[in-house]
């Protein structure tokens, strides 16, 4: 074998540790963001599925049910208990569409968000521990992080597509 070729097959393994590394962290992240998202939601009263649902509805609306439905990847029946249940803690309003008067749309409501961002962000430490691990990397850096996450965000949404994960 020569020279080249072993510092290639080296670099090919090298490569795919690395790879299974990034796969394997973020597995754990995936696992210690739902227990950090159970922990909120048990202080709220909320369910799992309410509070993604209402992330979406912050982030995203107003939205219809429909695209609020596809959005999260739940069955239009299963939706409405969940925003049933998360107008019934005030969490979000119904209204009627704007654009057209027969559809509906759901909104967050004001002030309630706050609790939430509070216990994600202050009162798990979750902010000032992210400050600090983003302290340690240059704007560089963080710019190649946040360009990796949002495309690997975008992978998971192709590959939850992909599995039915949409089912409005």
């Amino acid at each position: 074998m020569s020279q080249g070729s072993g510092s290639q097959v080296t670099a090919v393994r090298s490569r795919r540790r690395l790879n299974r590394a990034v796969k394997e962290a973020l597995r754990e992240l995936g696992i210690q963001l739902t227990r950090l998202s159970r922990g909120v939601g048990e202080r709220l009263d909320l369910r799992g599925g309410d509070l993604q649902c209402l992330d979406l509805i912050t982030r995203y609306g107003p939205i219809s049910p429909s695209a609020l439905s596809r959005q999260a990847g739940l069955h239009p029946a299963t939706l409405t208990g969940i925003l049933d249940r998360l107008q019934l803690g005030g969490w979000i309003a119904r209204d009627r569409d704007p654009d057209d008067r027969r559809s509906v749309v759901v909104r967050a409501e004001h002030g309630r968000g706050a609790e939430i961002l509070r216990l994600y962000l202050v009162d798990s430490g979750m902010n000032a521990a992210m400050d600090q691990v983003c302290a340690q990397y240059a704007v560089e850096e963080l710019e190649l992080v946040a360009r990796f996450l949002s495309q690997t965000a975008r992978a998971g949404a192709v590959a939850a597509d992909t599995l039915g994960g949409s089912r409005a």
